[in-house]
Order: structure tokens, then sequence, then C-alpha cells
């Protein structure tokens, strides 16, 4: 989604539509990486109902994004967990690194203490930019 320049309610309009084919769908040529941030303990059985905070410290950087995936409003407004793979924290950079840094900086700004994430992610396409 990060990629896509295209406006997407142009896209699923021309879906409903049957008309697909007539329309390009423009992409930009950075790179994109996504670090999942999930409810510890997950895949197994975890927490839910944990507090969320920063995650609009992370997106202060416009070529970064946070997607939810498992979260909630609860009833003072405090942004909870309530699913295993909560929060999907999207960057764009000129490269793999540069996005891959880019995530991780934007997750660094997240509290969650209910939460973990993977610090590899992208690992094997950083390899291949060094070489």
């Amino acid at each position: 989604m990060m990629r896509m320049q295209t406006d997407l309610v142009d896209v699923m309009e021309a879906a409903a539509r049957g008309d697909l084919a007539g329309g390009a769908v423009d992409w930009t040529e950075q790179a994109a990486l996504t670090v999942v941030m999930a409810s510890k303990g997950y895949p197994g059985s975890y927490e839910k109902g944990s507090v969320i905070e920063g995650v609009e410290r992370a997106e202060e950087d416009p070529l970064v994004k946070v997607f939810h995936a498992g979260t909630a409003r609860g009833e003072g407004g405090e942004l909870l967990a309530v699913g295993g793979r909560v929060l999907n924290v999207t960057a764009l950079g000129d490269t793999i690194t540069e996005a891959q840094r880019r995530a991780y900086d934007a997750v660094a700004k997240i509290d969650w203490p209910g939460g973990f994430y993977r610090k590899d992610i992208g690992w094997r396409a950083v390899e291949r930019e060094k070489s």
C-alpha cells in the first residue's frame, strides 16, 4: 500500500466496473519494509487489552505508516491490543536498508510493554544490497 501511487479508490471503482484492464496502477520505485508488532505470547496464548502508546510519534515521519490489525479503542479512548498480530509498521526508503532503518526507528517510538517484534526483518535483502 505504501508503494502505490494511484488512488486506491480509483482502482476499487475500476474493479467494481470490471475495468481493471483499462487502468494502470503506478508504483513508487522506493522500497517498502514492514515490521509486525505482536502481543507477547503470540502465536500461542496472549493477553488482550494491553495499552499501546506512541503510534502518532511513529507516524511523524511521512514515509512511515502504522497499519492496525488487532487494535481497538478502550472506553477512555486509549489504544488497546486485542489480537495477536497487532501493528504493521511500514516504511519507505530509497533502499531496503533505508526502509529497514526507518521502520525500526518508528517501532522504537511505540511504547507497548505487552508487545514484541522481530529484529531481523529484511536482513537478507540488506545483505544483498551490501554485496
